[in-house]
């Protein structure tokens, strides 16, 4: 599987206090050096963390691919728009949330999403939709032009370890395998860890995984090198 790893809390990091460090970019060219095959970040509307320059910068600066995570609406179409990033993953956002709290809701605008994917795909840019492990999900993201889904792994993460972790994998291999059939492509992200992670292993289907937090929190005690290429062992 490919690795592409989420820098937004470095950019987290640095808003802390100001100025520039740590560096965004700095920290781009080391996970792809460690062996990263992409570079994710979240150009949330508050600009929380990763901000516009950053996003400018990355696709300047990377030699693999720039994942732009976003939400639908207006203000972050143009941007994707004018900085054609090569992957867009489109996800739901709520200003108070710490972190990406579900899927995105696509069954109930099938038509909407479509009217926003269209002039993304016409761009040249891979449309990816971040969706709960759910059927009718699926079944939705195929008719929008997408050319991939992110299922949302936080259930299975939270599951780990515990009598429900067989259930939400299993969620997570039937959701791969209708999504396949479909046409679709298929990556997965949110919540995973050194330690659940190789489970994943056995949901053929998956292309990419998409880690962030926990590669960034055993960087602080391994260095960001290290922590990406252990995480990419782990999924090799």
């Amino acid at each position: 599987m490919l690795l592409g790893v989420n820098i937004d809390h470095i950019a987290t990091l640095r808003n802390a206090r100001g100025g520039l460090e740590p560096n965004l970019i700095q920290a781009a060219l080391i996970c792809e050096k460690a062996g990263a095959d992409g570079i994710t970040v979240h150009l949330r509307e508050d600009r929380r963390h990763t901000r516009d320059n950053d996003v400018s910068e990355l696709k300047k600066i990377l030699k693999t691919r720039l994942n732009l995570e976003m939400a639908l609406t207006d203000e972050m179409q143009k941007i994707a728009l004018d900085v054609l990033p090569e992957n867009v993953c489109l996800v739901p956002e709520k200003r108070q949330e710490v972190t990406t709290e579900g899927g995105l809701e696509v069954a109930s605008r099938v038509e909407f999403v479509k009217d926003f994917v269209t002039p993304l795909v016409r761009a040249g840019i891979v449309v990816s939709l971040f969706i709960d492990a759910d059927k009718a999900q699926v079944e939705a993201a195929a008719k929008t032009g997408a050319q991939f889904i992110e299922l949302h792994t936080g259930k299975y993460s939270e599951a780990f370890g515990t009598a429900e972790e067989e259930i939400e994998l299993n969620n997570l291999k039937e959701a791969a395998a209708l999504a396949s059939k479909l046409g679709l492509k298929v990556n997965a992200g949110h919540g995973l860890t050194y330690e659940n992670v190789h489970r994943m292993k056995e949901i053929p289907e998956l292309i990419e995984l998409n880690i962030g937090h926990n590669i960034i929190a055993r960087a602080v005690f391994d260095g960001l090198e290290k922590a990406v290429k252990d995480m990419r062992d782990l999924i090799a």
